[in-house]
């Protein structure tokens, strides 16, 4: 039986160049960060836009108009033709069955039935949106249709 010897090779293990400890090391003195200056200081950082002092494009440029992008809705869209791959006849069509099924990574987010495909089997779905064709493919498979946000604002009024 042969004895191996297992080593890394030439190159592969590097010393850790260490700088700042005196002129003999090679880089001693100012630690091949130059002479003075901001980038020799510690902690002398800009931060993504710095001009040198001179006013930055991004506070030159004046704002205008509004942004949609904080109040944006993102739904998750199904296709009927998944939907139907994964439920069973009679079955019921709504954010914990979508995760149950490993459809949907939580039940926080909006959900949207698009209409891509066929329906056969009679399901009841009870999601945040769904396509007018969708909701004619269900409704003509015998299955029914009911918005959560619908019925959240109808609680809401009952209330008031």
């Amino acid at each position: 039986m042969a004895d191996f010897i297992l080593t890394a090779p030439k190159g592969a293990n590097k010393k850790k160049h260490i700088v700042g400890r005196g002129s003999a090391s090679g880089s001693g003195t100012t630690a091949g960060k130059g002479n003075k200056g901001q980038q020799s200081r510690s902690g002398g950082k800009t931060y993504v836009g710095f001009e040198g002092g001179q006013m930055p494009l991004f506070r030159r440029i004046a704002q205008r108009g509004f942004s949609n992008y904080p109040f944006k809705k993102e739904y998750a869209c199904f296709n009927l033709s998944v939907i139907s791959e994964k439920f069973a006849d009679g079955e019921k069509v709504d954010k914990d069955s979508l995760v149950s099924k490993g459809m949907l990574k939580s039940g926080n987010g909006l959900v949207k039935i698009l209409g891509g495909g066929e329906l056969t089997k009679k399901l009841s779905f009870y999601v945040d949106k769904i396509s007018a064709s969708a909701k004619e493919k269900i409704e003509k498979a015998g299955g029914s249709v009911e918005l959560i946000s619908a019925k959240a604002s109808a609680e809401k009024s009952d209330k008031k």
